[in-house]
């Protein structure tokens, strides 16, 4: 969400993945409702009349298209990317410039657009990346620690405790 990214040569964009416990029926409602709501417009501005058989959705399974992650295990998921950075804030709506702050495994609101599309050889649904508003701390998934919870405070003290009053280490001058 800090940085857009580009793959396999595409255009860079901002992009999140967003994971839905499948438990949570009246979020799925809502994204399965905005999907079914983008086919009928694909359907009558994008696709001739009719939704296309090979037709590619955004909202995927993750114990069936990620088996291996176990942060994907009981999940729905899907990915939201923009060409614009989303702006990311607080409960408070207080903007969080700090990329530590929001990372993979925190709990977020995202605002997004659900949206049909025709490309030359792909028809389908995407989702577009509106906003973040982070939630809460969740557990770390994936990337960079932060140093908080990779190292422990130290004592001065401790540090100093070889060297003769007053002397300081070479590195320190």
């Amino acid at each position: 969400i800090w940085e857009p990214k580009g793959v396999n040569g595409s255009e860079p964009k901002y992009s999140v993945s967003c994971l839905v416990p499948k438990t949570d029926r009246a979020t799925l409602k809502k994204i399965n409702d905005a999907i079914e709501a983008a086919k009928e417009d694909g359907k009558a501005k994008k696709w001739g009349g009719r939704i296309p058989a090979n037709l590619k959705l955004p909202l995927h399974d993750g114990d069936v298209d990620r088996p291996d992650d176990e942060a994907y295990e009981g999940m729905m998921f899907f990915n939201a990317n923009s060409k614009d950075a989303p702006q990311v804030v607080d409960r408070r709506k207080q903007k969080i410039e700090d990329p530590m702050e929001v990372y993979s495994g925190c709990y977020c609101n995202v605002s997004v657009n659900i949206y049909a599309f025709a490309a030359s050889v792909n028809k389908g649904i995407a989702v577009g990346l509106g906003n973040i508003q982070k939630v809460r701390d969740g557990e770390q998934l994936a990337g960079r620690m932060s140093a908080d919870s990779d190292c422990d405070a130290l004592d001065d003290e401790d540090v100093f405790a070889d060297l003769p009053d007053g002397e300081v280490p070479d590195w320190m001058k």
